[in-house]
């Protein structure tokens, strides 16, 4: 794998384009965010608790006074809420230059969404597959558009079960369900890609992964945070990943940015390959018509 040291200064100039972050309260996200109004660009932070996304934004604009901030509420975890947004976002902008589904939560103990939903599969996938197919059409009316879904080197631990997704048949185990969710975001990528195709008026789809990357997410596993401390690095390092496929002139559809060293771990982002499994069309086919299903979403794209 040829070492880069791809940063902040490869970004060019973003002015005039809008961004939607999700998870933009903390971790990647809020490191994303600062980086993209940096560059001129105007972030809607979709964000859960928009108490937690003032107090963000008033401490970006403490450092950068000219930051083009918007803050639109919404929560993953419900469908309601996905759609609520969508409709907000739809009504109030014209074009959309690039969704990043960054948002996540990972190895928490057994709940369901307000659907019924596993709650990381419901969070990690099927909020954020919702939440593309409603903002499509913004989408694909701006020329250039991309989408960006923040996956993760755990994917190389997945194997969905589609036959019991919410884990109502099997004794939970939540590592395996993360690892699930991760592996989903690549199958969504490759599949939304595919049904695009390559039109030039279509929207890139992307992935990107943070190696290990020490955040709250981690919050749930006392053994993962103490990891941290070792193996987690640097937030700014991190996000560059998910920045690269949002921002890289060079960068194409089904792209897949992340960490290149130590076993994806460290390092500043490179194009990397996905594992074999995530690019398996069948169960990518599989997994989106059950995602249809399960959300009442259809893509406006076949």
């Amino acid at each position: 794998m040829k070492k880069e040291n791809w940063n902040e200064s490869n970004i060019p100039d973003q002015s005039g384009k809008i961004f939607i972050v999700t998870g933009p309260t903390s971790g990647l996200g809020k490191e994303s965010v600062k980086v993209l109004v940096r560059k001129n660009a105007t972030v809607i932070m979709a964000a859960r608790n928009i108490k937690k996304a003032d107090s963000v934004k008033k401490e970006i604009l403490a450092e950068n006074n000219s930051a083009k901030i918007d803050i639109q509420e919404l929560d993953l975890s419900s469908l309601e809420s996905v759609n609520n947004f969508s409709t907000s976002i739809n009504k109030k902008y014209k074009a959309l230059d690039c969704l990043i589904n960054n948002a996540g939560i990972m190895a928490c103990p057994y709940s369901k969404t307000k659907d019924g939903f596993e709650i990381q599969m419901g969070t990690n996938h099927l909020g954020h597959f919702a939440l593309t197919g409603q903002l499509i059409s913004l989408l694909k009316k701006t020329p250039n558009s991309r989408v960006v879904n923040v996956a993760s080197i755990a994917h190389t631990s997945g194997n969905i079960d589609f036959d019991d997704l919410n884990w109502e048949k099997r004794k939970y185990k939540t590592w395996s369900a993360y690892s699930d969710t991760k592996l989903a975001n690549l199958y969504f990528t490759y599949e939304l890609s595919r049904k695009l195709g390559q039109d030039k008026g279509s929207p890139m789809v992307l992935a990107s992964h943070p190696g290990w990357t020490a955040t709250d997410l981690q919050k749930h596993s006392s053994m993962a945070n103490f990891m941290n401390i070792f193996l987690g690095q640097k937030v700014k390092v991190g996000a560059l990943g998910g920045l690269r496929a949002a921002t890289d002139p060079t960068a194409q559809s089904d792209n897949y940015f992340g960490s290149p060293s130590m076993g994806g771990m460290k390092g500043h982002p490179a194009l990397v390959k996905s594992n074999d499994l995530s690019y398996n069309v069948d169960n990518a086919k599989k997994l989106w018509k059950l995602s249809e299903e399960l959300t009442g979403v259809s893509y406006s794209i076949d």
